[in-house]
C-alpha cells in the first residue's frame, strides 16, 4: 500500500520522530471530535515523553499489537489530536540564554493581524489570545538581554496594533508534560 502523508510506519516511528502531522485544512468542516479511551490517552503519555518510540514499543507499553497501535496513532494524527512531533530544546544550550514572557495589549480586533507579525519575530516560541488585563502571551527566547531589549523596544513597539508590553524575565523553566485527564462523560 502506497504510504500517503499523515501515516506513520513502523519505521518512521522510529526514524523520523520529528515528522510533523498533516497539514489542517481550515476549508474543510470540522470532523467529530471521537471520545479517547485509555489505550488512546496511554499512547499519547509515552508519544509526549518519547515522541521517538517505535511502533513496536508503544505497542508492547500499552499491551495491543502493532497493527492496532499504528492504526490508533494513524486515527489521531488524522484526527488532529496529534499535531507533530518535535524536540524539545535545552534553549540555553542552544544559544538562547535569555527567555521573556511578553504581555501585550492591542488594538481590538487586530489579533490575526498581530499573531502573524509575531510568529515572524525571532525567537518567538509561544503566542496566545487570552483574557484578563491583556489581550496576548507571548514566549519568546533570545540570544541575550540585549537582544530581548532590541526585541521588545525596537521590534515589538513598532507594531501599529500593539498599545503597550510588559516584560517577564524567565529565571528558570522547567518543561511539563500534562497529563491526560479521563474524559468526561455527561450525567
Amino acid at each position: 500500500m502506497p504510504e500517503r502523508r499523515g501515516d506513520m510506519t513502523p519505521e518512521h516511528m522510529a526514524e523520523d520522530g520529528n515528522r510533523p502531522a498533516p497539514d489542517a485544512h481550515p476549508a474543510e468542516p470540522a470532523q467529530p471530535i471521537r471520545p479517547l479511551d485509555s489505550i488512546d490517552r496511554d499512547i499519547l503519555r509515552i508519544l509526549q515523553s518519547e515522541g521517538r518510540a517505535s511502533i513496536r514499543s508503544v505497542a508492547d507499553r500499552v499491551h495491543v499489537s502493532r497493527a492496532n497501535a499504528y492504526a490508533r496513532i494513524n486515527r489521531l494524527i488524522d484526527d488532529g489530536v496529534i499535531r507533530g512531533f518535535g524536540a524539545r530544546v535545552d534553549h540555553e544550550r542552544a544559544g538562547q540564554g535569555a527567555s521573556a514572557y511578553i504581555t501585550l495589549k492591542i488594538v481590538q480586533n487586530s489579533w490575526r493581524t498581530v499573531r502573524e507579525q509575531l510568529q515572524a519575530l525571532p525567537g518567538a516560541a509561544h503566542i496566545a489570545l487570552v483574557s484578563g488585563d491583556f489581550d496576548v502571551l507571548f514566549l519568546v527566547h533570545t540570544p541575550d538581554n540585549r537582544s530581548l531589549r532590541e526585541l521588545v523596544l525596537t521590534k515589538l513597539q513598532s507594531i501599529p496594533e500593539v498599545l503597550s508590553t510588559r516584560t517577564l524575565l524567565v529565571f528558570e523553566e522547567t518543561a511539563l508534560h500534562p497529563d491526560l485527564s479521563p474524559v468526561s462523560t455527561p450525567p
